[in-house]
């Protein structure tokens, strides 16, 4: 690497922040970190800091259509189907089935902005 990395985390910018802080409060289980309202909420989990923002009015543009992302924040989780439930308790139900791959099962669920949210569940060591 040609540069010194001190941290990385991953940034969800959003129009709806009180409802998205609210959504992931609600998911995660947990109160921000690190919180200035309506513009920055930031939560820490296991080796991720989650960031969730207002962008100014001048950068709207850029973040309009989350849809159309290819990124996706990927959390590896213990229990798949309890991961599952819960986001159904919230109203929001993983959006396919669960998926068997080689590196392990998965499902797809979406925050209330529409950002991807994949949930990974390893197969045990030595089981495929």
């Amino acid at each position: 690497m040609f540069f010194q990395c001190a941290e990385a985390f991953v940034t969800i910018a959003t129009n709806n922040f009180s409802e998205l802080v609210d959504f992931y409060i609600q998911f995660l289980s947990q109160k921000p970190s690190n919180y200035i309202p309506n513009v920055y909420a930031q939560f820490q989990l296991s080796g991720l800091k989650i960031a969730i923002f207002k962008p100014k009015e001048s950068h709207l543009a850029e973040f309009n259509d989350s849809f159309k992302s290819s990124m996706s924040l990927c959390l590896e989780v213990k229990d798949l189907e309890t991961v599952m439930s819960h986001l159904e308790n919230l109203g929001h139900p993983p959006f396919h089935e669960i998926t068997n791959a080689s590196h392990g099962r998965e499902v797809y669920a979406y925050d209330i902005d529409g950002n991807r949210i994949i949930l990974h569940q390893s197969h045990a060591k030595g089981k495929f």
